[in-house]
């Protein structure tokens, strides 16, 4: 077994601790500055938030977004990384970044994809060019882009597999996979090297792998391997059971999370960190994430429906212009997110503010020990304080740590 650096490049602290949930907040220190948390991170895939320029980014609160390894290899790729002294300065970025190792490519491009002991050897998307990612080139490559936070390499199966002995074999896969990850990282002392729990739905192999992980002391612990199409009810359990059986000194990050309920249950099941493409995916396609629901703005319905995107909203886009903001109207972005890309690039920044600042409002009632009463009050304004509408996966995870959403 690997050992890690003795002293990671983060600091940890937790400040307060809901007294019916499991949800935490806390700190956390980077290289590139603090972090509360919890925080949901904006992924920018190849260096770019879709529509939004870093300063842009800056401005909706974000310190820690991330980039991908496996894109940002195969272009600029490594050499041009190298010369211009990483992905920081590549993209213009003064806050934290996080990399994601590659492995969810096995997932989402599985058709490309070989998995062996050695790595993954797949073709390139560009060009159709055998490459191979091993965990060592997965590392050096996030060497290169100077990430805050770097992830192992890991085996991915979608948790919908039913071959039981595959995703054994994955599990196991990836904490040899970690012991690699830790020889080959040259940085600890700047780059965090975090370990990511495999094990599909089967939570005794969950607990296997938590057990092994743990071993190993890696700065932070991702939940990885979940959001693959399983049933809400399932990914309440494996949040909820590896939370209890990982350290409570460490941050907790849950990969590939972004819709807004699953937020918050995942904080009271005591997560700290989740990322998701689809706030901006979503803003794309017209959608804006609200305290009314997901609103498709290129309904007919809203062509004539001049009110701010969210009243409640305190983004640039939805603040009134004597407020400094930009007085953005649903009848206008019904208008232009058909054929201008102004539409998106409004959204996604809309989008990503409603996130950032729904995180920083739980935050907020973690730390004055309401966090059950901010849990209510959300699903009641979502679905206007009728709670049978509550989805019933939340209704379950919660009354499992205290909240009672039926009462």
């Amino acid at each position: 077994m690997s050992e890690p650096s003795k002293v990671p490049a983060l600091s940890f602290e937790i400040i307060a601790e809901c007294s019916t949930t499991k949800a935490r907040a806390s700190i956390l220190t980077l290289p590139h500055g603090p972090v509360p948390l919890p925080i949901f991170m904006p992924v920018a895939t190849q260096a770019s938030l879709k529509g939004l320029t870093p300063a842009q980014l800056a401005q909706t609160g974000c310190n820690l977004c991330l980039n991908n390894t496996y894109h940002l290899g195969l272009k600029p790729g490594q050499d041009t990384l190298e010369k211009v002294g990483g992905a920081h300065a590549l993209q213009g970025w003064n806050g934290n970044l996080l990399t994601d190792s590659g492995g969810f490519q096995m997932v989402s491009l599985l058709k490309l994809a070989r998995v062996t002991e050695e790595g993954v050897s797949f073709l390139s998307p560009h060009d159709a060019t055998p490459m191979l990612l091993t965990p060592e080139h997965s590392i050096s490559l996030q060497n290169t882009i100077g990430s805050d936070i770097i992830m192992q390499l890991d085996d991915v199966i979608a948790t919908t597999s039913p071959d039981a002995q595959r995703m054994k074999d994955a599990m196991e896969r990836s904490v040899r996979w970690l012991d690699r990850c830790i020889a080959a990282h040259k940085f600890p002392e700047k780059q965090n090297l975090f370990c990511i729990i495999q094990g599909g739905l089967d939570l005794e192999m969950r607990k296997a792998c938590c057990e092994e992980m743990v071993k190993r002391n890696t700065p932070g612990i991702a939940i990885g391997g979940l959001s693959g199409g399983e049933a809400k009810d399932e990914y309440c359990k494996v949040v909820d059971s590896c939370t209890n059986w990982l350290p409570r000194e460490k941050p907790r990050y849950v990969m590939g999370v972004g819709y807004p309920e699953d937020l918050i249950v995942s904080v009271a099941l005591g997560a700290d960190m989740f990322d998701c493409v689809w706030p901006t995916r979503t803003a794309r396609f017209g959608n804006a994430i609200t305290w009314a629901g997901t609103l498709n703005l290129r309904h007919s319905r809203y062509a004539e429906d001049f009110v701010p995107i969210d009243a409640d909203c305190g983004c640039v886009c939805c603040r009134a212009t004597e407020d400094g903001g930009l007085g953005i109207m649903r009848a206008y972005i019904h208008h232009i997110t058909a054929k201008e890309t102004a539409g998106a690039h409004l959204l996604t920044i809309h989008n990503v503010h409603f996130l950032l600042s729904l995180m920083r409002d739980a935050r907020d009632a973690i730390i004055e020990d309401r966090y059950p009463d901010f849990i209510r009050s959300y699903f009641d304004r979502v679905h206007k304080g009728d709670r049978s509408k509550v989805p019933a996966w939340a209704v379950t995870a919660l009354k499992a740590v205290g909240v009672d959403l039926t009462s």
